[in-house]
């Protein structure tokens, strides 16, 4: 199995080696990192890690600033990782943390590392344990925030 990292620059930390770091930890899977400026790049350079490097699933990582304008460059950039999925019928795992989503740096940094690795490993169970998601199934999980837990009646 092949897992592909896609990352960015504009991050303000290195979220593509919190990502390579947890994969290794939960699984023995070959590993395609690719680093791009920023999150408007990443569709593209999901595509290229899935059709010609091979990848059988995909993390996109990236950190959207916490203005109106960022927000809607992080709406594009999601709609066209949707339509890479589509259009390869593979699955990439959005990693965004915004940047308001934190009250300091700390928190932010703290955030995008606890995200980062709770979906590396979503991303491992898509791929060769998705009865482990489907025993997730409505119980509010949060990645990098507490789990919400189911409703209740």
């Amino acid at each position: 199995m092949k897992i592909g990292v896609a990352d960015t620059t504009f991050a303000r930390a290195d979220m593509g080696s919190f990502a390579v770091d947890e994969l290794k930890r939960h699984a023995s899977v070959s590993i395609e990192r690719v680093t791009v400026p920023g999150i408007k790049d990443l569709p593209v350079a999901c595509k290229k890690l899935i059709e010609e490097r091979r990848c059988d699933i995909v993390m996109a990582l990236g950190m959207p600033g916490g203005k109106e304008k960022d927000k809607l460059c992080a709406h594009e950039a999601s709609q066209g990782l949707i339509l890479c999925q589509l259009m390869t019928n593979t699955h990439i795992i959005e990693v965004f943390v915004h940047e308001d989503e934190a009250e300091n740096d700390r928190e932010l940094a703290w955030l995008m590392e606890q995200r980062t690795r709770e979906h590396a490993v979503n991303a491992i169970k898509l791929v060769t344990r998705p009865q482990d998601l489907v025993k997730e199934a409505g119980t509010g999980q949060r990645q990098g925030f507490p789990d919400a837990g189911p409703a209740r009646r």
